[in-house]
């Protein structure tokens, strides 16, 4: 028996099992190294149209930038690009865009259509350097209707572009420092408006109204597109307002 117990004792002992690791941490990615989104384009993209019409950049300069905006992938390489712009180093205003009416003012638009675009089994353009009226007409039945205000000529701060689509579609396009409105459905079919707040008040406001039956109406921003001098459009609505006031006083 002590034979059989000093054995025992003097037996190695097993091992105990090693603590198991941990769940793994993944390595920390710098913030200069994450993915951009659509909205860090767009604030860069807001930051280089103000330099441009501050003259802080020339066309070819702002061009060249709005470029590698849309060929960036990371925040780290957007940031190169606004980094000797004050508008990189500013906090942005919070009430900015409460100026911006979500409907036409009473009395801005008249009742008769300025200007009529219509396409029966064809397509009609209204696009280059023309004059955009205060209420325009877009009837695409089969057919496509394209009106692209990019290069427009604004006399007026608010134009109402109204939409019809009956197996057809309307396109519409807008600068990109112009404030964009809608307001509509679709019946089997699409009505799509990009919400756009230019954050000047003094800035025209396109309100887009339609029905899209087994059609599609969509309205948006043009890249790269600006109202030249939202200023002179704006001084212009006041002589306006201030001659039709004195003719009935």
């Amino acid at each position: 028996m002590d034979l059989e117990k000093q054995t025992r004792q003097t037996r190695p002992s097993s091992p105990s099992p090693a603590p198991s690791p941990g769940p793994r941490r993944s390595p920390e990615v710098a913030p200069a190294e994450l993915r951009a989104s659509d909205a860090d384009r767009d604030r860069i993209a807001d930051i280089l149209r103000d330099a441009m019409a501050e003259g802080r950049l020339t066309a070819e300069e702002h061009s060249e930038r709005i470029e590698g905006v849309y060929r960036a992938k990371t925040v780290g390489e957007l940031e190169p690009l606004i980094r000797d712009l004050p508008g990189a180093h500013q906090e942005p205003a919070a009430s900015a865009y409460a100026a911006v009416p979500s409907r036409p003012s009473e009395g801005a638009i008249p009742t008769e259509a300025d200007d009529s675009v219509v396409a029966v089994f064809s397509s009609a353009v209204r696009k280059g350097r023309w004059r955009a009226g205060r209420r325009i007409h877009a009837y695409a039945v089969f057919g496509s209707v394209e009106i692209d205000l990019s290069e427009a000529l604004f006399e007026y701060q608010q134009i109402a572009i109204k939409a019809f689509s009956v197996f057809g579609s309307v396109e519409i396009k807008v600068p990109e420092n112009v404030s964009l409105r809608g307001n509509g459905g679709g019946v089997l079919g699409s009505f799509e408006v990009r919400t756009l707040d230019s954050g000047d008040p003094q800035a025209p406001v396109v309100f887009v109204d339609g029905w899209a039956v087994l059609g599609s109406i969509e309205a948006r921003p043009k890249r790269g597109k600006f109202v030249a001098d939202i200023a002179r459009i704006a001084d212009k609505v006041q002589r306006k307002v201030e001659k039709v006031q004195r003719k009935y006083l």
